[in-house]
């Protein structure tokens, strides 16, 4: 059952070209066509059924097939294929979890957790089960509040690297920053840098071979995450690494949500100012991102190091900075990670909830504890893009707004160039960010990290740069959203149907 799929698709594109012809010319294209398209279909359809999906999903799927054949069978093959993701990510799973269980929590920070207030102690305790992660209280953080402040900071460590540099992306772009980052990775190699970089397959795919080839003639291990094959071949495809990590020497560590690429300095005239968040981390929670980097580079290459080298990381400064507590997520992991643990910070907040986040597809669990929150009285907030990237994705966030409203969250579009953070603060005190979107791609199909932070100097900044967004925003009037276009309603209702599938 496992790959029906694939070999009935590659039976008809090898089979149906000459096929076509031969019944065209006796009169019985449309007829035969529409019958092997019909089968074809009640092929995919069973097999969805026999996943046993969420129903709304599967519904979608069945719909999208029924009303748009032809273009459900393409969005089916690039984006729908599940294969029982379990399965294929299983012996990955359980080699992340016997890894982790090296760096588990000490009696000291044990102490320390027991001191915190009881939400803050159930979501330590619920992230360390379901992403098998300690926090940490020595752990320095600083917020990078665009392209220009990460980057800069970026630059700068890397040049610093005396043994090793791990970087982990999702999208690389052969442009002004990308080759300015490979020119530092080239000279640091020359110095004996040990360098492994990996990108995804996807996301990079316009990615030049001359810019891979180029550094790894200089000695950089170049390695493609899920590589493309024949799509309609690979089970692998829709599942993508969606993760930005930056190791160095074991000691610093980036993470957030830029990739690498010009249009994250602001410099793409389409989107102008990008407003983006990332992280510099520095210490003891180094360590988990190493050790998330060195299990997706073991997954992509079957070569491991995890090794005293890698994982030994410098434990100062000995001062209590607050909890810091690094998070991975993807289809490889028993449960839904991070989308469990945004649950569990919105129902247990007490005053607030803010929301910063570029796509807003929320499943049904994460949307109703949002209404919830809201109506309970909490001073609920989300932060969108008004200027989209994505279009379809764009609209169908806005068909959530009207319940949204209703219920007393208020919606705040960012219109200062386009709003890229991942962000999400409850009461003031604990903080999220990363590289989850709040959709359930995120959620559900892609492999994603993100930094918890407790009671942290840094949760504090991540307030204030909220309050300031807030101000070159606009609010969004039920009143005034209720007016929109006909049109503009059916649009957005229509990507609303594809919202599962996104």
């Amino acid at each position: 059952m496992k790959n029906i799929v694939g070999i009935s698709l590659f039976f008809l594109l090898l089979i149906g070209p000459w096929f076509f012809l031969i019944t065209e010319a006796e009169g019985g294209f449309v007829f035969y066509s529409s019958l092997i398209l019909s089968l074809f279909l009640t092929i995919i359809g069973f097999v969805i059924f026999l996943e046993n999906r969420n129903p709304i999903q599967t519904i979608t799927w069945l719909v999208v097939f029924g009303a748009f054949p032809f273009i459900g069978c393409i969005l089916y093959f690039l984006f729908g294929r599940n294969f029982r993701k379990e399965r294929i990510f299983r012996k990955k799973y359980f080699l992340d979890k016997q890894s982790f269980v090296k760096i588990s929590g000490n009696a000291e920070h044990n102490e320390r957790i027991k001191e915190m207030g009881e939400s803050s102690q159930q979501l330590i305790t619920l992230a360390n089960r379901l992403g098998n992660s300690p926090v940490s209280f020595t752990t320095e953080t600083r917020i990078l509040r665009n392209g220009q402040e990460t980057f800069f900071n970026i630059i700068e460590e890397l040049k610093r690297a005396r043994h090793h540099i791990h970087l982990e992306y999702y999208i690389v772009r052969d442009d002004g920053i990308g080759c300015a980052l490979k020119d530092v990775l080239m000279q640091k190699a020359s110095e004996g840098v040990v360098i492994r970089f990996l990108y995804d397959a996807v996301g990079s795919w316009k990615l030049a071979r001359s810019y891979i080839d180029d550094l790894k003639r200089a000695g950089v291990e170049m390695v493609a995450f899920g590589p493309l094959q024949l799509p309609f071949l690979n089970n692998t495809f829709n599942f993508r690494n969606h993760r930005k990590i930056i190791v160095i020497d074991g000691s610093v560590g980036f993470v957030g949500g830029l990739n690498i690429g010009d249009e994250y300095l602001g410099l793409d005239s389409k989107f102008g100012y990008w407003r983006d968040t990332h992280l510099i981390v520095k210490g003891e929670a180094v360590r988990t991102l190493q050790l998330i980097f060195l299990q997706d580079w073991y997954y992509s290459t079957n070569r491991s190091f995890l090794t005293d080298e890698y994982l030994m990381t410098d434990m100062s400064p000995p001062i209590d900075l607050g909890g810091v507590q690094v998070i991975a997520g993807g289809p490889d992991s028993e449960w839904t990670v991070i989308k469990s643990i945004f649950f569990k910070m919105i129902t247990a907040a007490e005053r607030s909830v803010w929301i910063a986040s570029p796509y807003f597809v929320p499943d049904d669990d994460i949307l109703q504890a949002l209404k919830v929150a809201a109506l309970s009285g909490l001073d609920v907030r989300l932060l969108v893009p008004k200027n989209p990237d994505k279009k379809i994705v764009y609209h169908a966030s806005r068909t959530y707004f009207p319940e949204m409203l209703a219920s007393g969250v208020r919606i705040f579009q960012y219109k200062e160039g386009f709003m890229h953070s991942k962000i999400i603060i409850v009461d003031d005190q604990l903080a999220s960010i990363g590289t989850t979107n709040m959709d359930m791609r995120s959620f559900h199909l892609n492999f994603e990290v993100n930094a918890f932070l407790y009671r942290t100097e840094s949760t504090q900044q991540l307030v204030n740069d909220f309050v300031n967004d807030l101000k070159v925003s606009q609010e969004v009037d039920m009143d005034v959203f209720s007016n929109r276009s006909f049109g503009l309603k059916v649009l957005e209702s229509t990507c609303r149907l594809l919202s599962p599938l996104l």
